[in-house]
């Protein structure tokens, strides 16, 4: 299968708009005959109207694609053809709630390929290249996408399941692979694993790593530790079981994700004012264009990002968004009157290379939230210095005094997949 469109991808401003409203109109006139969820949603809209002005269209939310998987189990209305013509089920992490299901087709899959193409050719991905996917397979799409769409570009492909992290760094090692493919924390992980073994990752053959599934690759001091512990370059995207992979990193500029215009729709919602507009800082809203059988349109992600708008030195034209996601709105947490997000936090923590893991313990209640910081130091003698050093550099930076906790060397779980740093305790809930 031949890469991605790359006379798509350099199309400037009024040509992206082009493609994205013939794709609207097509998607629609698809859809909407046998989707029964979008039917009644968009019941009383003229399409054609919807096509010239997408925001005649009203939003859609996980809250009712939950409700409506409720009310008609297992798959929801959401579905655009009879459900003998899907091939592939997938589901949410349910990090935000109850897991979604999501239904793809042989054409929406294919659509998946052409997505990851498109963030594999940006980073300079060739032919040459050899890939390994440290992790047990699983209902998470994310790394199936990953890794079938690296075998349709015709790359040798190691699947790594069902492997001690010692024995995933020797398979590597052994069979010379220069790309990997992973969640941040988990390449964290092997880069850690690899010091305690003596392993010197940094002369492998590595080269660049994808990391997915939490905000560390784009956040500096996270994509620092991981490039220094692998002597390779990270690559983030972005992407989301029900929407697709809509945001990849290029090459020539790194730091920020240029979004896939040409499959996805992007717009930004001011979240005090719940104003709309083509960019700024505020929630993402997205939709996708080429996933007929189960679409998303006007999907409120509950990320915020900051987009802009500038041509990029690669010579695409896409909005990009710096940083990456900078949180989700339902981890948000209100300290003493200042609103935080968890990759606030981690950005200064993995600043302190003597931090081996870490953990947020947030008790809300009705008057205020507690956030309590739990990090564990690589050695015992380093947690006195280290909890001082950790306390004022948050009070510092973030304008509140946290409280920071240190626990013994190995205490704190570690991750393969999604970290789960961030817990949340009810008042009476056991701490």
């Amino acid at each position: 299968m031949p890469f991605a469109d790359k006379k798509l991808e350099t199309l400037d401003a009024a040509g992206i708009r082009i493609v994205q409203r013939a794709k609207l109109q097509a998607m629609l006139d698809e859809i909407l005959p046998d989707n029964a969820f979008y039917r009644e949603k968009f019941a009383g809209i003229d399409p054609d109207a919807a096509v010239a002005d997408p925001s005649l269209l009203p939003f859609t939310t996980r809250d009712e694609l939950q409700a409506d998987q409720a009310a008609h189990p297992p798959f929801g209305r959401n579905l655009s053809y009879p459900v003998g013509d899907f091939i592939r089920l997938h589901q949410t992490s349910g990090s935000g709630g109850v897991p979604m299901r999501w239904l793809d087709r042989q054409k929406d899959w294919v659509w998946w390929h052409r997505l990851w193409q498109t963030i594999y050719s940006a980073a300079g991905v060739t032919r040459d290249d050899r890939f390994i996917f440290p992790f047990s397979f699983g209902p998470f799409i994310g790394f199936w996408a990953a890794f079938e769409s690296a075998l349709s570009m015709g790359n040798l492909c190691l699947p790594a399941g069902g492997m001690s992290t010692t024995a995933r760094l020797k398979f590597l090692l052994d069979n010379d692979v220069t790309v990997v493919g992973c969640t941040p924390t988990y390449a964290l992980r092997m880069a850690e694993v690899a010091r305690e073994e003596g392993i010197d990752l940094p002369a492998s053959r590595v080269r660049a790593l994808f990391v997915a599934g939490e905000p560390g690759g784009s956040i500096p001091a996270t994509r620092a530790a991981i490039e220094r512990g692998w002597g390779a370059r990270v690559f983030d995207h972005l992407g989301m079981t029900e929407m697709g992979p809509y945001a990849f990193e290029c090459l020539e500029s790194p730091g920020g994700l240029h979004v896939n215009e040409a499959e996805f729709m992007i717009e930004v919602r001011d979240v005090a004012t719940g104003e709309m507009r083509p960019d700024g800082a505020g929630e993402l809203v997205l939709t996708n264009l080429g996933r007929w059988g189960s679409p998303l349109i006007r999907y409120r992600t509950g990320d915020q990002g900051v987009l802009r708008r500038e041509p990029c030195a690669c010579g695409r034209h896409y909005a990009r968004l710096d940083g990456g996601i900078v949180g989700r709105m339902d981890d948000m947490v209100v300290v003493r009157g200042n609103n935080v997000f968890p990759s606030a936090i981690e950005a200064i923590l993995r600043e302190f290379s003597e931090i081996a893991e870490f953990r947020l313990e947030v008790t809300d209640s009705r008057a205020m939230s507690e956030l309590r910081i739990v990090i564990e130091p690589a050695t015992s003698a380093e947690a006195k210095s280290l909890l001082e050093r950790v306390t004022a550099s948050i009070r510092d930076r973030l304008s509140f005094r946290p409280i920071v906790d240190c626990v013994a060397p190995g205490t704190l779980p570690r991750f393969e997949m999604k970290a789960r740093r961030l817990i949340r305790h009810k008042p009476d809930d056991p701490a």
